[in-house]
């Protein structure tokens, strides 16, 4: 990275908020604030902390050095810190005022924060500069920690960050923080209404709308970048994924209780009702004003037609008609590719799960039914997609587990 003027620098800001501010998921607002903070400060890492339950909860990562891409498992850590000021992020959360650190290895004993360096012995990184941050919404409200490591001269070399780089990155974090608050009000509402499903039926928990929206956001992009889709086309297609994806299932809240809580396999006029999920969840985004909106629709409609057109409900002439009846499936690219996608991540989330009516299956056998299934049940490219990312997803698994214990203090930055 190679540092702007100054001047160049609030141009940016301006049209940097307008772009955070249209994007809705919170992973994807996360990703885009701290690469644009890097960008101000030609910082080569950093590291988000969110404030969630009364602990900072470790959320996102990048490090150019370490790792080649920023799609890779560790965004998906799951660590916490105590909101305390033992640790550097716990102290600008509970002071509210930036860090700029030279060299953490050198900063004195007596300070009441230490820095924890085993995330560097266990990687080999070595961290150095430090410009820390807390995302301070205009309420004063602290709703997360912003790190921003090694700054780099144009030769590549570790230099400290400057008081203008802490001027320029704090005025981009107190701006930012309205906007991740606002994504975690948007994840917050995503997650109620799923809790409201569950009530209702108990496989639509918030831990599989997690993975399943997580799974179909690294696929697209994983399928996006093997086409040489453009990069804002990419970020705003995860973007509107990852959420709609979550609530592909919504409709099941207007099928009885009997067929949903039902311990056993279903009988056929009882399958009969359930696929009626597909057609209450596309009619529950009837005024579709956004692309949000249309995507929802279209993958809850979609997600259960099969790329050899043996999937349903099929082609059907008005979803909102007092009588629908299920038409021939819908097969290859005439079903949207976002639904393609949640097809294959649901699948996967069912095979690898227990349900009260099955056991899951070990991961090296649902991976040979994805594999026959390419073609059949699901898009081939889709499914080339996720096996390119397959360690992201038992990554995304891992975070998202159903016995999921209250998390523990760990270690993923300073």
């Amino acid at each position: 990275m190679v540092r702007s003027h100054e001047s160049d620098d609030f141009q940016k800001l301006l049209s940097i908020m307008e772009e955070l501010h249209q994007l809705k998921d919170l992973d994807a607002l996360l990703d885009a604030v701290l690469l644009e903070a890097r960008q101000l400060t030609a910082a080569e890492a950093g590291s988000i902390y969110l404030v969630e339950n009364g602990m900072l909860n470790f959320s996102y990562l990048h490090n150019d050095r370490l790792f080649s891409s920023a799609r890779t498992k560790h965004i998906y850590t799951s660590n916490t810190l105590p909101l305390d000021n033992r640790s550097i992020a716990g102290y600008v959360a509970c002071t509210g005022e930036p860090l700029l650190i030279d060299d953490v290895y050198k900063m004195p004993e007596s300070g009441p924060f230490t820095f924890n360096s085993s995330y560097d012995r266990a990687s080999g990184y070595r961290t150095k500069s430090l410009l820390v941050l807390p995302l301070k919404t205009s309420r004063n409200k602290i709703v997360g920690v912003m790190e921003i490591i090694n700054a780099l001269d144009r030769e590549g070399e570790s230099i400290p960050f400057t008081e203008r780089d802490m001027m320029i990155a704090g005025y981009f974090a107190n701006n930012a923080a309205a906007a991740v608050e606002r994504a975690q009000l948007t994840r917050e509402v995503i997650l109620r209404m799923i809790r409201m499903c569950e009530l209702h039926d108990p496989e639509e928990t918030g831990t599989h709308a997690n993975r399943v929206g997580a799974y179909a956001a690294e696929i697209y992009h994983q399928w996006a970048l093997d086409r040489g889709v453009p990069e804002p086309e990419i970020n705003k297609t995860q973007d509107l994924i990852r959420i709609a994806a979550m609530l592909h299932d919504l409709g099941k809240i207007a099928i009885p209780d009997l067929i949903l809580k039902k311990p056993g396999r279903l009988e056929h006029n009882e399958y009969a009702i359930m696929k009626y999920h597909t057609i209450y969840g596309a009619r529950l985004f009837e005024n579709r004003s956004s692309d949000l909106d249309i995507m929802c629709a279209e993958i809850a409609l979609n997600h259960h037609e099969r790329w050899d057109g043996g999937g349903y409900p099929g082609k059907i002439r008005d979803i909102f008609a007092d009588s629908v009846h299920f038409g021939p499936g819908k097969q290859g690219e005439e079903i949207p590719l976002a639904a393609r996608i949640v097809t294959l991540a649901d699948v996967y989330d069912a095979l690898v799960s227990k349900r009260i009516y099955k056991e899951s299956l070990p991961e090296a056998e649902a991976l040979v039914v994805i594999r026959e299934q390419a073609g059949k049940q699901f898009d081939p490219e889709v499914v080339a997609a996720f096996f390119a990312i397959h360690e992201l997803i038992v990554a995304i698994r891992g975070k998202y587990r159903e016995d999921s214990p209250t998390p523990t203090e760990g270690r993923a930055g300073p």
